[in-house]
């Protein structure tokens, strides 16, 4: 599984995606509150600006993909006209396991992930955790611009 997520990761990294035009990013709720985390390394470190107001987010930074991230995403911003009886095509792929995704808001592609799973639970760990995730996406994001 840490194989094919690093794939992945690879995978965004070759598409283009131009990370430093993500200026603001609203974070769903993650495993053990590593969002809580996240959003004080990402703030403090001037990483990207993160916004309680999803309607101002560009990105969104989740743990989760699949069918859970996709009703929460249209519970946010409005479903995406799809027929009552169509299924996701994309079952989930994660339940906080270590991977994170920064998703773009209007095209709700993958443009950026990474693998980082905490050791444990407790708050210096996922303290520990967030910061190794916020650096390793300023420093991708310096490497788009």
């Amino acid at each position: 599984m840490k194989l094919f997520l690093m794939a992945a990761a690879g995978l965004v990294a070759l598409s283009g995606a131009d990370l430093g035009s993500f200026k603001t990013v609203y974070l769903l709720p993650m495993s053990n509150g590593l969002d809580q985390y996240l959003a004080m390394r990402l703030t403090s470190d001037a990483v990207m600006q993160v916004v309680t107001d999803p309607q101002k987010a560009d990105a969104i930074l989740t743990d989760k993909i699949g069918k859970s991230f996709e009703e929460a995403v249209n519970d946010l911003y409005g479903d995406k006209k799809k027929d009552e009886n169509q299924q996701t095509a994309m079952q989930p792929v994660t339940r906080g396991h270590g991977a994170i995704f920064l998703v773009d808001r209007k095209t709700r592609d993958v443009v950026w992930s990474t693998y980082e799973r905490p050791k444990n639970s407790m708050p210096d760990e996922l303290n520990r955790t967030a910061d190794r995730i916020a650096r390793r996406l300023e420093k991708d994001r310096k490497g788009k611009q």
